[in-house]
């Protein structure tokens, strides 16, 4: 499967690490290749990394969301979008979104002809990789919430695939939940101390 990462981050590289590993080949999009450091990934203009891509993720800063997606609209249409992002401030305080709705959501309404999934977004860069995805038996949990249930499945398939533990969180307004764990997260990160080497981990009673 071809990946296309929309951003160049710890995420992006992260993720495009496990995908390369399962047999995924992956290019990121960034606003100056020329500027970018060398990786082992390549690194283009955004439109040419969503070009024949099967899967897209979206690995951006909030912040300048609404000021890269809606050029791309055109080129993201009929694709899958995973939206990894989390409404947040630079300085990690969370971006206010308004009662009722979540950043999943409003990319969605970017994107109006995209199916967008929220994924990711409840789970440090720091702990996806191969000696941190088990944890005393337990693979760490990644929330899926989509309204396409294709699109769910798809996403749950390859976060299964890279070695994580797909949980079906439901419509993509669970991303209002899903967004406030991120939150919370990074509270107990940044604010109480806890670091990124942590994650939840979903566990089903047999």
């Amino acid at each position: 499967m071809k990946l296309a990462f929309i951003g160049g981050g710890q995420i992006a590289e992260a993720i495009a690490e496990l995908a390369k590993a399962a047999g995924h080949d992956s290019t990121f999009g960034v606003r100056n290749p020329q500027a970018a450091a060398p990786t082992a990934f390549p690194r283009m203009g955004f439109q040419a990394a969503i070009d024949g891509a099967d899967l897209v993720v979206l690995a951006i800063p909030w912040l300048v969301v609404g000021e890269v997606l809606p050029p791309l609209a055109g080129a993201l249409a009929g694709k899958i979008v995973v939206d990894t992002t989390n409404a947040v401030n630079a300085d990690w305080s969370p971006f206010p979104i308004g009662e009722g709705c979540s950043g999943a959501e409003q990319i969605q309404a970017l994107l109006p002809r995209s199916s967008v999934v929220k994924a990711f977004n409840t789970i440090f860069a720091d702990v996806i990789r191969p000696d941190r995805l088990d944890r005393e038996g337990h693979r760490l949990s990644v929330f899926v919430a989509s309204d396409e249930a294709e699109a769910a499945r798809a996403a749950m398939a390859f976060v299964s695939e890279i070695g994580l533990a797909p949980v079906n969180a439901g419509p993509l307004k669970s991303a209002r939940y899903l967004e406030a764990i991120a939150h919370l997260n990074l509270e107990l990160a940044f604010g109480q101390g806890d670091g990124t080497d942590s994650a939840i981990l979903y566990h089903r009673a047999a």
